[in-house]
């Protein structure tokens, strides 16, 4: 395989799986959640090997260090041979108790399992009611 010198930054977030799709990559760098030391990454910024990118992205702040570029997206497996992880233990605490508190706040928890079944559609209609949602 041919060595490279760089590559975009959004198909290089999208390559080692920070964002599942290229289109999530380059909405992601236009927003301004994404950046490279301290300025802001639009999406077709040449990114090289050695370079530190933070990526703004479920509520925490997650840096990774580029150790080599890449122009398609690999297997889960093996993209730590691709970055090393930077991100502090304090963001992704902060990451965990937003998924838990994300959790909490549910008000009906059927489990994803569709369409709400009789019963539970009678439980959610009651608690409207007593709640003056409808």
């Amino acid at each position: 395989m041919e060595e490279q010198e760089s590559v975009r930054v959004d198909k290089w977030l999208w390559a080692v799986r920070l964002y599942k799709t290229r289109a999530q990559a380059t909405s992601a760098c236009r927003l301004g959640r994404v950046t490279i030391g301290p300025r802001e990454a639009k999406a077709s910024r040449e990114l090289r090997p050695g370079e530190v990118v933070a990526v703004q992205k479920d509520g925490m702040t997650r840096s990774v260090k580029v150790l080599q570029v890449l122009q398609k997206r690999v297997g889960a497996g093996k993209v730590c041979d691709y970055f090393e992880e930077l991100t502090s233990e304090e963001e992704w605490e902060k990451a965990r108790a937003a998924r838990d508190a994300a959790k909490e706040n549910r008000v009906f928890d059927i489990g994803g399992i569709g369409r709400p079944t009789k019963k539970y559609r009678r439980q959610i209609e009651e608690f409207l009611r007593e709640h003056g949602g409808g």
